[in-house]
This record gives C-alpha cells, structure tokens and sequence, in this order.
C-alpha cells in the first residue's frame, strides 16, 4: 500500500492563487469544486508527484503554512521563473548545512512553499 500526504494550503482569492501557483510556478489544475458562484473554491493542483490542495474555505486551515517540495534541476527551475519576471517575488537559490540547495517562495498569502535538491 502507498502511502503520501497532500497538504492544504489556505488562500484567499482565486485570481492571485491562480497568478502565483499556475502562471509563474507552473502547476497544473487537477479539479476545482465550488457549490455555487460566489462561494470559495478548492482546487487540487500538482506538478509532477507533487499535490497540493488550495482552499478559500475559512474553517479548513490557517495561513502561513511551510510546504516542503523535494526536487530535482533547481537550478533550471530558478532560471525559469526569474526570466518570467514575475512582479511579487525574486527567488533566490541557498546552499543548505544539510548539502542541498533550496529555493524558497512565499505565495501572497503567506504560505511557504520550499524546494529542496539534495546534492
């Protein structure tokens, strides 16, 4: 049996989560559900075998949470998102005590999303 963990992250408006998480870092959308129009949304999306949940629902979670992402060509990936120029964030590229690079992204509403290649 496999086992993994899907974390979810509070947002609280579409369009930024949309900006942040499917134009700039490239994930895809698996499903969004709302009841109706006008009430929150929540939407899985993944890149590769990675998911993560997005809620607008208030009682779901709190913001401010730390998703930590392991990766492979971080490098490659920095250089991508600095040359899409996005306006809200400049990324920037550490070599860790435990020998990895990390690259760590904060969304707009303060969660934080930490990519890690161990070297």
């Amino acid at each position: 049996m496999k086992h993994f963990a899907i974390p979810v992250i509070r947002i609280f408006d579409y369009q930024k989560a949309f900006d942040f998480y499917i134009n700039w870092l490239e994930f895809n959308i698996d499903w969004e559900h709302v009841d109706a129009p006008g009430m929150p949304r929540y939407i899985q999306i993944s890149s590769d075998s990675v998911k993560i949940h997005l809620t607008e629902h208030h009682g779901d979670c709190s913001p401010g949470a730390k998703v930590f992402i392991e990766f492979s060509f971080l490098k490659e990936f920095h250089a991508e998102l600095v040359d899409k120029n996005y306006l809200f964030y400049k990324p920037t590229i550490e070599h860790t005590l435990w020998n990895a690079l990390t690259m760590e992204v904060t969304d707009p509403f303060g969660n934080k999303l930490v990519f890690n290649e161990s070297l």
